[in-house]
């Protein structure tokens, strides 16, 4: 369960995240210019939220993030944050953002070839419609970040692939190319600056939203997206950004195509719910089981290394931690 927080009110309970409404002391009125995103310990794997928590996982992608913000700011036209200034209860993993409409697409890029890219290539060598040139494999380099969108399914539901096509069809030519050079353009910056750190980013997921305020219209009114001009307003870079929940890291200098790569990110307790150890059928309808301590211990070990690595600081669990309610 989401935790409670004085002076705010729930009004969203994600896969990992939870979104809160600042209430004004005086009359008990929701804030509409901003909300409080929370990022907890859940994990997700598979379109499921696991039974096991990782520790300080909820606090490391929200840091993590703040600074890739920071890397990205010639990049993007906007990002969400307003304040990191939050209630003691969530201080470290919490943040103020703008209230957005979010845009019904999941933006992901590939820099390098792996995971359902990897399976839809050898069906039909492409993924998301584009192709890809023959003889890849798993792990292989792509010529460039290739831009392979998704549905955005809801919780307990599988995104889908989906074309180039499909995004206009949904967002309009205009907003689809934006979103197409956007996500492209921060794989990009990435892998630049991680690169120079040890890490490879293969693949990473963002999202984007657009302030209705900017659009002159109100919080609850319809946006035709097709009428959206993306050089009139900001298309703003929300939740995480290059975090090892939303992207694949890996370790440079272990790369070598055509095997599981050592990973900084989640992929170590994918791996082991896909094992015979696990005993779960990802096909089944059977709920995941929980996390041995091994397998936790090494997952947020995993994601403390990317922090640091990248950042180049020391993590420090924040106190006091979350706590649910």
């Amino acid at each position: 369960m989401a935790m409670q927080i004085p002076g705010h009110e729930l009004i969203y309970s994600g896969k990992v995240r939870e979104l809160y409404a600042p209430l004004d002391p005086a009359t008990g009125a929701r804030d509409e210019g901003r909300l409080l995103l929370v990022a907890s310990d859940r994990v997700s794997a598979y379109d499921h939220i696991l039974p096991t928590p990782v520790p300080d996982k909820g606090a490391v992608l929200t840091q993590l993030s703040l600074w890739w913000f920071d890397q990205l700011a010639d990049v993007v036209d906007a990002h969400h944050v307003v304040s990191t200034d939050v209630p003691a209860e969530v201080a470290g993993r919490a943040v103020y953002v703008r209230r957005l409409r979010m845009l019904p697409v999941e933006c992901v890029a590939r820099a390098f070839l792996t995971g359902g890219g990897l399976a839809e290539y050898r069906a039909d060598g492409t993924v998301s419609g584009v192709g890809l040139p023959p003889g890849l494999v798993d792990g292989s380099r792509l010529p460039g970040p290739v831009f392979t969108p998704s549905t955005k399914a809801p919780v307990g539901e599988h995104d889908q692939p989906l074309p180039f096509a499909g995004v206009e069809d949904l967002v309009g030519t205009r907003l689809a190319a934006r979103l197409r050079d956007l996500t492209v353009s921060i794989l990009e910056r990435g892998n630049e600056i991680a690169a120079d750190r040890g890490i490879l980013i293969a693949d990473t997921k963002v999202e984007f939203g657009l302030d209705p305020a900017q659009l002159g219209l109100g919080t609850g009114d319809e946006i035709d997206w097709a009428a959206v001009d993306p050089d009139a307003v900001d298309v703003v870079l929300a939740d995480e950004v290059l975090t090892p929940d939303s992207s694949r890291f890996w370790r440079a200098d272990a790369w070598q195509p055509g095997r599981p790569q050592v990973s900084y990110d989640k992929q170590v307790l994918r791996d082991w719910l896909t094992s015979p150890a696990s005993g779960w059928d990802r096909a089944s309808d059977a709920l995941p089981p929980p996390l041995p301590d091994e397998v936790v211990e090494l997952t947020r070990a995993r994601y403390v290394e990317a922090y640091e690595a990248l950042t180049g600081r020391p993590f420090t669990t924040p106190a006091p931690p979350l706590h649910a309610g």
